[in-house]
């Protein structure tokens, strides 16, 4: 390869990869000045979760995963999402965009209907959703290079399996749960779409299948809750 594509080259992954850290890191602080803000000024922002099925409520789509319980809540979720969010935006730099706000919108929405009647806060529907779209997003692209940034997703965060199911009512499973089905449903949306691994591109492995899919546009929310005499409870884990 000559010296100035080389150059280009690693320019193009620096930019792809500086704007992933950007854009997440820019996600993750405003979710740490929402909670100094609520610190500072004791305000209950809780109420601003999702309230399942009440128009009230619907508004926490948008605010609920935005809002946090408590500092170790709030970490509990920031370096989650600074490690999926980066990987995310680089390695899906073309479509990351849509997939973070489906997976935002979608999670919390399909909480408001189903969840149960308790504020749901917190990010954790949105953590679940990017473990989901990274994991099978490689594997749909049955490439040895996709497969392994499935592994490794696989490794770092397979434990949170256990965050499916509901042996702590203090937790929004119903959060984790939909922001899984989110990031599933969008990682089969998107197979055609390639993933950005350096200076190749792979497509996925099924592109001959079918017709090409339309691109959707974009959305989501989410997270925990807990029951009504104590109005919300926030851990997710």
């Amino acid at each position: 390869m000559p010296v100035e594509s080389f150059t280009m080259f690693k320019s193009k992954e620096f930019k792809i990869l500086q704007r992933g850290v950007y854009l997440t890191l820019s996600f993750v602080l405003i979710l740490w000045v929402i909670k100094s803000v609520e610190w500072a000024s004791h305000l209950d922002l809780g109420l601003y979760g999702i309230l399942p099925r009440t128009v009230k409520g619907s508004l926490g789509i948008v605010t609920g995963p935005l809002i946090h319980g408590d500092a170790i809540h709030l970490m509990s979720n920031t370096i989650p999402l600074i490690i999926l969010g980066v990987g995310l935006f680089y390695f899906y730099h073309k479509i990351a965009i849509e997939v973070f706000l489906w997976i935002y919108l979608a999670s919390g929405f399909w909480v408001w209907i189903i969840g149960r009647e308790a504020y749901h806060i917190g990010s954790s529907g949105l953590v679940y959703g990017l473990v989901m779209f990274i994991f099978w997003g490689g594997i749909l692209r049955r490439n040895p290079r996709s497969l392994a940034i499935s592994m490794i997703i696989f490794f770092l965060y397979g434990g949170m399996i256990y965050g499916l199911f509901p042996f702590d009512e203090s937790i929004s499973w119903e959060s984790h749960i939909m922001g899984s089905v989110a990031g599933i449903f969008l990682a089969f949306y998107f197979k055609r779409t390639p993933i950005y691994l350096g200076e190749t591109e792979v497509s996925s492995a099924l592109q001959h299948e079918g017709p090409e899919m339309p691109q959707p546009s974009q959305n989501i929310s989410h997270t925990a809750g807990k029951n009504k005499s104590i109005r919300y409870f926030y851990q997710d884990k």
